[in-house]
């Protein structure tokens, strides 16, 4: 009896495992020509300081990716593959800011230059990098 439990069990635990895996993969396409603007920290809301903006990235054609990372401006290569997201070779300008806005830099240059698994909802991009997790909320036009 155990066995034949054992084994009507084992489809459920399979198909409730691989839904969880079902998530449709992100593509190119989903992510060129869009805009995200930071809208969590290791699921904290980011508070914008008053001498700052919003950190942000922009997917452009071909998935060359900018935006603002709480300092500085940067600019790189957007990639995916198998499920993950990266910008490679990114630079930045140089300036200083205050200490707040220079670690936020540090948390969103540092997630955005890893591979992080990446997941899209109809208005989130969340990228959950070795360390921190960012979400941005999709935001077609500058503000």
């Amino acid at each position: 009896m155990k066995k034949h439990l054992a084994v009507l069990a084992l489809p459920v635990l399979l198909a409730a495992c691989s839904n969880s895996d079902n998530a449709p993969e992100v593509t190119k396409t989903d992510l060129e020509h869009h805009h995200w603007v930071l809208a969590k920290i290791d699921g904290n809301d980011y508070q914008i300081p008053e001498q700052g903006k919003a950190p942000s990235i922009e997917v452009g054609e071909k998935m060359t990716a900018n935006g603002y990372a709480g300092c500085n401006n940067y600019f790189g290569q957007a990639e995916l593959k198998d499920g993950k997201f990266r910008v490679n070779g990114m630079g930045m300008t140089m300036m200083m800011c205050p200490d707040s806005m220079m670690a936020t830099e540090q948390v969103v240059a540092g997630t955005l230059s890893e591979w992080s698994d990446i997941t899209l909802t109809k208005d989130a991009m969340i990228l959950k990098g070795n360390e921190h997790e960012l979400t941005f909320t999709l935001r077609d036009w500058v503000n």
